[in-house]
């Protein structure tokens, strides 16, 4: 049987189904395909590195075997692991601290306050870059783990602390009054009764900025002297070739792909948590 032609609304219906999708595609082609080019990058010998394929057609380890064999490096994901973790550990402690103040106390002041943190987050990091170094200078931090983790904190610590506070008004003003009713003090109300509850705003948070001090290149680069001192961008940064002429595609690439791959993962293990942590005091209930 012949079926019957498709009418005005219908093909409207369908001609926006396939835009979206094709929106889609290319948003999505758009993000994973540089990402995907890195990593056929990083998998091709040097004799094809400059040959444009999009597909291969061999696997070659050789230059993640190239930078797993060069100390600095992993020196490098070393020290990147301890600051960030570090940064996020301080951020979290100081930013649940900050937001019970600012989301549960009434005190004079308080939007003020929280305009003042907002305001600090927009500053670029160029802007500061100077001051902060001889604040690092003048503490002694210089190349040295510590000014790294100092000056993280002070760019993750503004957006932790709006993000939880945020959160925190949210939460129903009947556990904060039944923990007083028990006896229970301001730190025994945060750890035990809230800090369950924020485990959404938490990761969220944590995992933003354990990404900002994992990617962070300017204040590296410049807090920095030593191989065993720099973090992982800046290593990648000053791999070198054979000659001065010379720039290695594929061990930047292989080394890129390595710190870029924890990342991805982390997202897509708490890519949910991320959402409803971003989305937390959206809306009123």
């Amino acid at each position: 049987m012949n079926q019957p032609p498709m009418n005005r609304y219908q093909m409207t219906r369908l001609a926006k189904l396939v835009g979206k999708w094709a929106l889609i595609a290319i948003i999505i082609v758009y993000a994973v395909f540089p990402f995907y080019y890195a990593v056929i990058t990083s998998l091709k010998p040097s004799s094809e590195l400059f040959e444009v394929n999009y597909w291969l057609t061999s696997l070659d380890f050789s230059n993640y075997a190239q930078i797993f064999a060069q100390k600095s490096f992993l020196q490098a994901i070393g020290n990147s692991i301890l600051i960030a973790l570090s940064v996020v550990f301080i951020a979290l402690l100081l930013g649940i601290t900050a937001s019970y103040a600012l989301g549960r106390v009434r005190f004079r002041g308080r939007s003020t306050v929280m305009l003042i943190i907002l305001g600090v987050s927009m500053f670029p990091q160029v802007a500061v870059l100077s001051g902060l170094f001889e604040v690092i200078r003048s503490l002694n931090l210089y190349n040295n783990p510590g000014g790294l983790i100092l000056s993280y904190t002070i760019f993750t610590l503004p957006f932790t602390v709006w993000v939880l506070t945020t959160f925190m008004r949210q939460l129903p003003m009947e556990l904060e009054e039944a923990a007083i009713m028990d006896g229970a003090t301001p730190w025994e109300t945060i750890t035990k009764v809230f800090l369950p509850l924020m485990w959404p705003a938490m990761a969220t948070t944590g995992l933003l900025a354990f990404i900002a001090a994992w990617n962070e290149f300017l204040f590296a680069l410049t807090f920095t002297l030593t191989d065993s001192e720099r973090t992982v961008p800046v290593a990648i940064a000053l791999i070198s070739g054979g000659s001065q002429h010379e720039l290695p595609w594929g061990p930047i690439m292989a080394a890129s792909v390595t710190v870029t791959i924890p990342l991805v993962i982390l997202v897509m293990i708490f890519q949910r948590r991320i959402v409803s942590g971003l989305t937390a005091g959206a809306v009123k209930g």
